[in-house]
């Protein structure tokens, strides 16, 4: 099995053309994704390493268009609103967080504009870890790429959302009941890709060996 990586010819196996072939993709089919699909990618997730094995991860799942819809309206105002509160800096850093939320490069649309954090996604996993866990955002990083990679290997994509952390701040939060004890790292979106994203060039001078 080949791919073309950076105008090379690469040799991989069916994992490897998994990890070459996953794209972050922000925008999605109008097509719901079935229970099974995602206890799937869930288990995947469930398979990644942890520190002393705790596996601290939780999972808070959203399939409801509206649901989705209404969350994500709030994460992104508070988003704006968190930035805007510091000044002229704060207006800057505005300005890119609009242009993340609306992801202006794949086109202004009404559906952005529905849902400016998610996308359109017909499915959107929030990932939890407790608060007093050193390595909890090392261990739900290797998580949520399993989940990625499982999604990318049945025909679903995904993306990963930063922007899901400011779920804690909005009214609807208390609907995840997610405990006290327990912090919102990431948010990851998973459905039937509508684009088909190009690779962008990857970093290579980045790499020392050492005797």
């Amino acid at each position: 099995m080949e791919t073309a990586v950076d105008n090379k010819t690469v040799k991989l196996t069916a994992t490897g053309k998994t990890i070459y072939e996953r794209r972050a993709v922000r925008k999605y089919k109008d097509r719901p994704v079935s229970k099974d699909l995602i206890e799937q990618v869930l288990e995947a997730g469930r398979m990644a390493p942890s520190a002393m094995n705790k596996q601290p991860w939780c999972f808070y799942v959203l399939t409801d268009k509206d649901t989705i819809q209404s969350f994500s309206r709030e994460i992104a105002g508070i988003a704006l609103k968190g930035t805007l509160h510091s000044g002229i800096t704060g207006i800057k850093q505005a300005v890119k967080a609009a242009a993340g939320l609306l992801h202006f490069s794949h086109g202004l649309n009404l559906n952005a504009m529905k849902d400016p954090v998610f996308y359109g996604a017909p499915v959107v996993i929030f990932l939890t870890a407790p608060r007093d866990n050193e390595w909890a955002s090392l261990d739900t990083g290797m998580c949520a790429q399993n989940i990625m990679l499982a999604a990318k290997s049945i025909g679903l994509d995904s993306c990963p959302v930063g922007f899901g952390k400011y779920v804690e701040k909005t009214k609807s939060f208390s609907r995840l009941h997610v405990p006290a004890s327990e912090e919102v790292k990431l948010a990851i979106i998973l459905g039937y890709g509508d684009e088909a994203p190009e690779v962008h060039e990857r970093i290579r001078n980045n790499v020392l060996f050492i005797d």
